[in-house]
């Protein structure tokens, strides 16, 4: 199991952020997890996207940074899915707050357990190093094989991971499903803090083939965008 979420990530913040041209201020509440280097790449990359005319589905959309980069970059829809509706509506604040008037649904859901299809792209931040589940790719792994049932034929998943969670696996499967696949972006990070407090997370780290690497006596994980296009048919 991982962890419980690391306390300075989740206490009640004003972010801002920048992405590209964009300058973001969110405010965060306490309980919501704050963007990590994750969210911040993959808002980075979000950014330098056009996604005029596109309907979007976010899972797990947290306090909104990227529904606000999806919004200010043409997103004709968007449905934000959370498991908390206090969530959701800190999301909608943020939203608000940059004057987003995209035409934008908040749903309580469960990952992928969302009763939703046909979207032009499907947006996530899958948990990892502090997933809550025994088998820590649980995210990744349901968002691949479930992807065709929320995507249109032809769609596309853009999300974001560290080589931590085994990135060839992540092609593998995402080839599987017949999906093209391509990456992105990528940028080297130093380790947070709260992964060396976790030492079975680091053990098993350890045993992942090219999961991080050591300079100078300062870990690194590669954090990786991922776009899988579905097939047509």
């Amino acid at each position: 199991m991982g962890l419980p979420l690391p306390e300075k990530n989740v206490a009640a913040s004003t972010l801002r952020c920048t992405f590209g041209k964009l300058e973001i201020e969110l405010d965060v509440p306490e309980g919501v997890w704050n963007p990590t280097p994750n969210g911040i790449l993959l808002g980075e990359l979000l950014e330098s996207m056009d996604f005029s005319s596109e309907s979007i589905l976010e899972l797990g959309t947290g306090c909104g940074v990227h529904a606000v980069v999806l919004g200010l970059r043409g997103a004709r829809e968007m449905l934000l899915t959370d498991i908390d509706e206090e969530i959701l509506s800190h999301a909608k604040h943020n939203l608000d707050k940059h004057g987003i008037n995209t035409k934008t649904r908040f749903l309580v859901a469960d990952w992928v357990q969302v009763d939703v299809s046909g979207y032009d792209t499907l947006i996530a931040n899958p948990p990892y190093c502090v997933a809550g589940k025994d088998y820590r790719r649980y995210f990744i792994d349901t968002l691949i094989l479930e992807a065709h049932k929320l995507v249109r034929p032809g769609g596309r998943i853009i999300f974001i991971h560290s080589t931590m969670a085994d990135s060839p696996r992540t092609i593998q499967l995402m080839e599987e499903c017949r999906m093209t696949v391509r990456i992105l972006a990528e940028k080297d990070y130093p380790f947070r803090d709260y992964y060396f407090d976790d030492q079975p997370f680091m053990l098993e780290m350890a045993k992942v083939p090219g999961s991080y690497t050591v300079r100078n006596g300062v870990h690194h994980e590669r954090l990786m965008v991922f776009e899988g296009t579905l097939p047509e048919d």
